[in-house]
């Protein structure tokens, strides 16, 4: 029986119209109406509109502070999390991080529900702002989006590095700063990645938490609702250079950290 064969041009195909469907279409769609006015004519008036605006720039420097102090605490706590799971030789080190993914698999709505009463609870006693019970409900559930990089890159630094350092006069925290730091930037620029840009935009979990301060993507959503595609497309343009900036900035520590890694080995 001959088997079929296939260059690699025809394998790139059902990927290429994918692309097109999926990304570049939607896309041209949004550049469109992004720079054009109601009458379908070229303008420039969405993106000034939205720079002189001060709702617009208030929604975007919450938004920003938002997703800045979700990514911080994230930080802080899956970093020593992930470092002990991966390097403190627990033959139970997988399991445990089983346990901080599992609340993954249950529904969005029930695990967002269940944390809103405690807070309701919390709340009673403690006063808490709705900027922190947005922090606190972010951080729940970008959590395990922070910590998987961090594990996986932490799993695979090599302990010879952290011995010859140790072995070289380094102390603990030398050899934190100056071996096992540099070595986990592409973890957590990866991790970073992955939980500031939707910090940016999940405006579910605020109006759950019953924050009745928009988002970017709250603030794109109700463009959208009231049918006034222009100004949402321009600031989902927006959202998406600002997205791309981002992700060129860790892009950038990765490759750092990767060539950190060259200059130790």
């Amino acid at each position: 029986m001959k088997r079929l064969r296939f260059s690699r041009k025809q394998l790139c195909i059902p990927y290429a119209l994918f692309l097109f469907c999926f990304v570049i279409l939607p896309l041209a769609v949004i550049i469109y109406y992004a720079f054009t006015d109601g009458s379908g004519r070229l303008s420039l008036d969405n993106l000034v509109r939205f720079f002189t605006n001060g709702n617009t720039i208030g929604t975007l420097c919450y938004s920003l502070a938002v997703a800045v102090a979700v990514t911080a605490v994230c930080l802080l706590i899956a970093y020593p999390t992930a470092y002990v799971l991966a390097r403190s030789g627990l033959k139970k080190g997988p399991v445990l991080l089983m346990l901080f993914i599992m609340p993954m698999w249950i529904n969005f709505t029930l695990r967002l529900t269940a944390l809103k009463e405690i807070l309701t609870i919390l709340e009673g006693n403690l006063s808490l702002h709705p900027f922190l019970n947005t922090v606190i409900a972010m951080t729940y559930d970008f959590l395990p989006f922070m910590i998987l990089p961090l594990y996986t890159t932490l799993l695979q630094l090599d302990q010879s590095l952290v011995e010859a350092a140790a072995d070289l006069g380094a102390g603990p925290v030398q050899v934190f700063l100056r071996v096992t730091l540099p070595l986990s930037m592409p973890g957590i620029a990866s991790g970073i990645t992955m939980t500031f840009l939707p910090a940016m935009t999940n405006y579910v979990i605020l109006d759950m938490m019953y924050n009745s301060t928009y988002i970017m993507g709250s603030l794109i959503g109700s463009y959208f609702n009231i049918y006034d595609w222009n100004n949402g497309s321009m600031i989902s343009l927006i959202l998406f250079a600002l997205i791309c900036i981002v992700s060129l900035v860790t892009d950038r520590e990765d490759g750092d950290g990767a060539g950190n890694r060259g200059a130790v080995l």
